[in-house]
């Protein structure tokens, strides 16, 4: 009977300690291949968050207004032909406006044009049976406004071009008579206002503006003077013709 060689004795455990070698291999592979994919891809842009304003003050808009305005009119004459004197006039006004937004986030910017006929007026007592009548009874301007828009409320100032007609009549009791002169004069004008959206195309607002001419010289004498500075405080409803579907919106 041959006598074959001894069988190597296989070590208890020695197998299953290869598998468990293998796999953990295999995982340790997959794992950094993973993490090299990771590596690789690229990162999506974050979102900005931006704040889209839930009403749109852009567009075309018309509209009418009423008020009350006052303008302190100094009369000064260096000839000595008539005294000197001061007087305010005062009167309601009303008219209409017209002009265009634009919104960009919270800020509004515009132009706005409007034109009024008043009834502002006043005589002035000069002495002797001498008097100084001052009236307006034309108002207009063509401005630039500037605002910020808390959703339907707009907070904004304004500025410009302000016309106005001026009449001036001094009755002279000494002769008697009447002396009279009109002119319409250019000059600046600035204000400031609060305008209200109640409905998706209708607002209300309340402004005052101030009104600067300069002096007018040679008006009932050849060497006389007038300053007039006018102040007044309005209420106006405008129809907003097209509010967009939102504001514009820059990202940065």
């Amino acid at each position: 009977m041959a006598v074959g060689r001894p069988r190597p004795k296989m070590t208890q455990g020695t197998v299953p300690m290869k598998k468990f070698l293998l796999a953990s291999a295999a995982i340790a592979a997959l794992a950094t291949g993973a993490q090299a994919a990771d590596l690789g891809a690229p990162r999506a842009p974050v979102a900005a968050a931006v704040y889209a304003p839930s009403f749109s003050w852009t567009g075309f808009y018309l509209g009418a207004h009423v008020g009350f305005g006052w303008g302190q009119a100094r009369y000064t004459d260096f000839t000595g032909t008539f005294a000197n004197g001061s007087t305010t006039a005062n009167g309601v006004f009303g008219g209409i406006q017209g002009g265009y937004n634009w919104q960009m986030n919270q800020f509004v910017f515009g132009l706005e044009a409007d034109v009024a006929a008043s009834g502002m007026r006043r005589t002035y007592d000069l002495g002797g049976g001498d008097t100084y009548r001052a009236s307006i009874p034309f108002l207009s301007s063509v401005r630039a406004r500037a605002g910020f828009a808390a959703d339907r409320a707009l907070f904004y100032v304004t500025g410009g071009l302000g016309i106005a007609t001026f009449q001036d009549r001094v009755f002279d009791a000494s002769v008697p008579a009447t002396f009279s002169a009109s002119s319409t004069r250019a000059g600046y004008t600035l204000g400031a206002g609060v305008e209200y959206a109640f409905t998706p195309n209708w607002t209300a607002k309340v402004e005052y503006m101030y009104y600067g001419f300069g002096d007018r010289r040679n008006v009932i004498t050849a060497n006389d003077r007038v300053r007039t500075d006018i102040h007044t405080v309005k209420l106006g409803i405008n129809y907003l013709f097209s509010t967009g579907p939102s504001a514009v919106v820059a990202r940065y």
